[in-house]
C-alpha cells in the first residue's frame, strides 16, 4: 500500500504537469488564431485597389481593405450613414485597423488611423453617436455640399436641405431677427426657397467645375500627343 501511495503521489504531478503543458499550448494556438484574424491574409489583396495592402483595415463585416481606399468609398455613400461593404453590402459601422499600425511613425500611417478613428465615432450608436454627428456637423455639412455638387449623384438632398431651412427659419423668428427682406412672404417660404436656390446652384457649379476639369484634361492629351 505505501508503494501504491508512493506510486499515485509521483504520477499525479505529472499528470497535472502534462495537462498544463497542453492548457498552455492551446492558449498560445488561440492567441496566435487571434493574431491571424487580426491582420489581413497574407495572399489577398484590397477589393477596392485590387492592390496590396495600405494601411489595412477589417470591416465589422470582416472583410479587409486599404484605410484610405474604404474612407474614400465612403465619400460616395450618404453622408450621415456608414458605407456598405462592397463584398458583402453589409453597413460598416466600425474600422478595425491593423494592430501592428499604431507603432507606425509615418505621417501618412497616423493620418489614416486618425481619419479610421473619426469614422468610428461617428457610427457609434445612441445618444453618443447622435452627440459625436452634432460634434462632426461641420464636416456632414461638408460632405453634403460636396455630394450636392457631384453630377454623378442622383440625390440633391432636397428633403435634408429643406429641413434644414425650416430649422433656421425657426431660430430667426425665435431671435426675433428681422435683417432679412422676405418681400411679403413668411420668413419659413424665404429660407425654403432659399434653400432650393441653393441646390441648383450648387448642381450648376459642379456641372460647370465637370466641365472645365473635362476641358483640361482634352488640352493635356492633346499636348502629349503633338510633335515635339
Amino acid at each position: 500500500n505505501e508503494a501504491m501511495d508512493v506510486t499515485t503521489g509521483e504520477v499525479l504531478p505529472v499528470e497535472a504537469a502534462a495537462n498544463a503543458v497542453v492548457t498552455v499550448e492551446e492558449e498560445q494556438i488561440q492567441r496566435d488564431n487571434g493574431r491571424e484574424r487580426e491582420t489581413p491574409p497574407e495572399d489577398d489583396c484590397c477589393p477596392i485597389c485590387f492592390s496590396s495592402f495600405t494601411v489595412p483595415c477589417r470591416g465589422n463585416c470582416g472583410h479587409w481593405y486599404c484605410g484610405s481606399c474604404i474612407l474614400q468609398y465612403w465619400n460616395y455613400a450618404a453622408v450621415s450613414k456608414p458605407c456598405k461593404c462592397p463584398m458583402c453590402v453589409r453597413h460598416i459601422t466600425t474600422l478595425l485597423p491593423e494592430a501592428s499600425l499604431q507603432e507606425r511613425q509615418e505621417q501618412e500611417v497616423k493620418e489614416v488611423l486618425a481619419k479610421i478613428r473619426r469614422y468610428n465615432r461617428l457610427f457609434v450608436g445612441g445618444l453618443t453617436g447622435f452627440l459625436q454627428k452634432f460634434k462632426e456637423l461641420p464636416l456632414l455639412i461638408k460632405r453634403m455640399v460636396w455630394r450636392m455638387m457631384d453630377p454623378d449623384t442622383n440625390s440633391m438632398y432636397f428633403h435634408e436641405v429643406r429641413i434644414f431651412a425650416m430649422l433656421m427659419s425657426t431660430l430667426y423668428t425665435a431671435a426675433e431677427f428681422s435683417f432679412i427682406p422676405t418681400g411679403g412672404f413668411r420668413i419659413v417660404t424665404v429660407f425654403d426657397y432659399g434653400a432650393i436656390a441653393m441646390i441648383l446652384i450648387l448642381r450648376v457649379v459642379g456641372l460647370y467645375r465637370r466641365r472645365r476639369l473635362a476641358q483640361r484634361v482634352r488640352h493635356i492629351a492633346a499636348a502629349e500627343l503633338e510633335p515635339e
